[in-house]
């Protein structure tokens, strides 16, 4: 039977079941059509299952996007077990569209997805590339090659992200150079499918219409995610995992009263999801800053983590209908901020 490689340890029936990590060959043999290979031995297995793992423990709910990463880790998985038995096949294209309202984990995802290519072998590091319009199109011409050539080699071996992509296509100018990238990376993602991953991010309508007038563009990207808004419920349980995760705690009241604030906050303009949620929770602190300093009297471990609902209500949510962000009632005195 063929030595072990490439990260697998062979099943040996009665043998110790306890996966290993072997040195990886950069040149495996081929292994006999009656072997068997244990897949859960996989030097790459452990990564990705804590990459997952991590996926789960940072976001609330989108079971369909956890379904779609865990189903693109056992395509990847099972080609390199293929691969050992000699069992060539297309290389798979992981280029990709995330549709979804602003805060909804979009670059989470993108950066979890990045480690898990990375640990199994479908790109050279684990790094996510963020870039915009304005880091893509130039503003003369021969300037967007360039630009946009220079952000390609930035993520070259990882992901590029590109955020609100459909600002790239402006029909109405025809002056605009944004075509000229789409063009570029038209090429780029078809020559470069060993070396780089293109995600396409932006709101859902836009994006369909993105991919609509770029038909080209929309046939090189093979998994298109939609993340949905989040849940009231779903907020709540964010907002939970933010609070523990600053070692802070809502007390019974303030939990009760953030529940409250999202009901509101959620019909609001400009509501962010997770994003509107941490904005919320930082300006809480600012107030509990605030009422521990105007207690003068010495602080307990607990007057220091516990936000009460003092902390919440004072936002102006609750005061104005109209308002359409998470500041300071004029009243209290408190630091006003940005809108979410």
């Amino acid at each position: 039977m063929a030595a072990e490689g490439n990260g697998f340890r062979l099943h040996r029936p009665g043998g110790d079941a306890r996966p290993v990590r072997p040195q990886v060959e950069e040149t495996p043999p081929i292994l006999d059509d009656d072997a068997l290979l244990d897949l859960s031995a996989d030097a790459a297995g452990a990564d990705v299952a804590d990459t997952l793992s991590r996926l789960d423990a940072e976001l609330i709910g989108l079971a369909n996007i956890k379904l779609r990463v865990r189903e693109i880790a056992a395509l990847l998985l099972i080609d390199r077990a293929r691969q050992r038995f000699g069992l060539t096949s297309s290389r798979p294209t992981m280029h990709m569209s995330f549709t979804g309202g602003p805060g909804t984990g979009k670059t989470t995802v993108a950066l979890r997805m990045a480690q898990m290519l990375h640990a199994l072998g479908h790109i050279r590091k684990p790094a996510v590339h963020s870039v915009t319009r304005d880091d893509l199109v130039g503003q003369f011409i021969g300037h967007t090659a360039p630009k946009t050539k220079e952000a390609i080699a930035r993520a070259a071996g990882g992901v590029l992200f590109i955020d609100e992509a459909y600002y790239l296509f402006r029909p109405d100018n025809e002056r605009d150079y944004g075509q000229e990238v789409i063009e570029i990376l038209l090429q780029e993602m078809e020559n470069e499918r060993a070396g780089l991953v293109v995600i396409f991010a932006g709101y859902p309508d836009r994006m369909e219409r993105f991919f609509s007038a770029n038909p080209g563009l929309s046939s090189r990207v093979a998994h298109h995610l939609e993340f949905a808004d989040y849940t009231h419920a779903e907020l709540l349980a964010i907002a939970e995992l933010m609070v523990v995760g600053e070692n802070f705690r809502f007390d019974d009241a303030a939990y009760a009263a953030f529940s409250d604030y999202l009901s509101r906050r959620m019909t609001r303009p400009r509501f962010s999801n997770a994003r509107s949620v941490r904005n919320a929770i930082d300006r809480c602190r600012l107030r509990q800053a605030k009422r521990l300093l105007e207690l003068r009297r010495p602080l307990s471990r607990g007057d220091l983590m516990t936000l009460t609902d003092r902390d919440v209500l004072a936002s102006s949510v609750f005061v104005d209908d109209t308002a359409a962000d998470d500041t300071d009632t004029p009243d209290s005195h408190a630091t006003r901020v940005a809108p979410a």
